[in-house]
């Protein structure tokens, strides 16, 4: 089989039972495709059109414009696949998803990263917010958000191009970290460096989000008790996206990359889990527990009713 990016193909091994089920499939990741774009743009749309221009709702946009954009990436090809007779992907596609996937997944890290410092600011620095986080603050932390980690993976990228491949079975349904087990050779500069890019996109933000919160709420805890509810109000929804995306990026980071044989309807449900249940999760959590949020959302459901 010939190695050229165009002319490589992998067979994408991660389905269950596709043909027996094609068309409930199909029915239920379109739906799931047409929520995920109206529930994340929806609230997009109510930060930009009600003027909720602070930080917090700015970065939260920013998550929600991420997961739009990583489903437009993945599910028109997920479509496709589920109504053909073979599951099968270009190397050069495969690259492509699987560039996308953590570029937007390191992203997502430094954006709760810039959430938390926002908190912090707000409730621990009140009389200093608005010089603190002003609008160049603000655009520097979603440059550094979105190009860091995308510079750091087209490094990667690069390194991946014109590998030779040994194995043309893909034991996925998107283009992951596993996509390293299909080379002959595993490079040892392309571990050291992933390892250092794990580290800087991920480990990092986990740890500087910590010790903010920990800061954070050790303020709250001797302060009034407006200042507790404030902070228990505004940084519950961020602490309960950070755990939900950290329990999926700890999966793919080190049990995927564990030599170990996982059985097929455990790869496929954790994969269901990304493309279908983050997706939505951020945009619900968001418009439920945010209350500015909420209050526009209710507003617009009873005009739509």
């Amino acid at each position: 089989m010939d190695s050229e990016l165009n002319e490589t193909y992998i067979t994408l091994g991660g389905y269950v039972e596709v043909d027996k089920y094609r068309y409930l499939y199909f029915m239920i990741m379109f739906t799931a495709y047409i929520l995920i774009l109206c529930f994340n743009c929806t609230i997009v749309c109510i930060i930009w059109m009600q003027n909720l221009h602070e930080p917090m709702y700015i970065f939260i946009a920013a998550l929600l414009i991420n997961s739009a954009i990583f489903s437009t990436t993945i599910y028109p090809k997920l479509l496709y696949d589920i109504l053909s007779e073979k599951q099968v992907i270009t190397y050069s596609t495969c690259l492509f998803q699987w560039f996308v996937y953590y570029s937007l997944g390191g992203s997502e890290f430094m954006l709760l990263a810039a959430m938390a410092y926002d908190r912090y600011v707000s409730i621990c620095k009140p009389l200093r917010y608005t010089t603190i986080m002003r609008k160049r603050t603000v655009s520097i932390f979603l440059a550094v958000s979105w190009l860091l980690p995308a510079l750091e993976f087209t490094v990667q990228l690069l390194m991946n191009v014109h590998k030779k491949i040994c194995n043309f079975t893909f034991e996925g349904i998107i283009c992951n970290s596993t996509l390293f087990r299909l080379y002959c050779v595993r490079s040892a500069v392309q571990n050291i460096y992933g390892l250092a890019v794990f580290v800087n996109v991920m480990l990092l933000p986990l740890l500087f989000i910590f010790f903010t919160y920990v800061r954070l709420f050790t303020v709250a805890y001797h302060s009034s008790r407006e200042v507790k509810r404030k902070a228990t109000q505004t940084c519950l929804p961020h602490l309960i996206v950070l755990i939900n995306f950290s329990c999926l990026a700890g999966y793919d980071a080190l049990l995927l990359r564990m030599e170990a044989d996982f059985p097929q309807i455990v790869r496929f449900i954790m994969s269901l889990q990304t493309v279908i249940y983050h997706p939505l999760f951020n945009p619900i959590i968001y418009g439920l527990k945010m209350k500015e949020i909420y209050k526009h959302l209710k507003r617009l459901f009873v005009r739509m009713v």
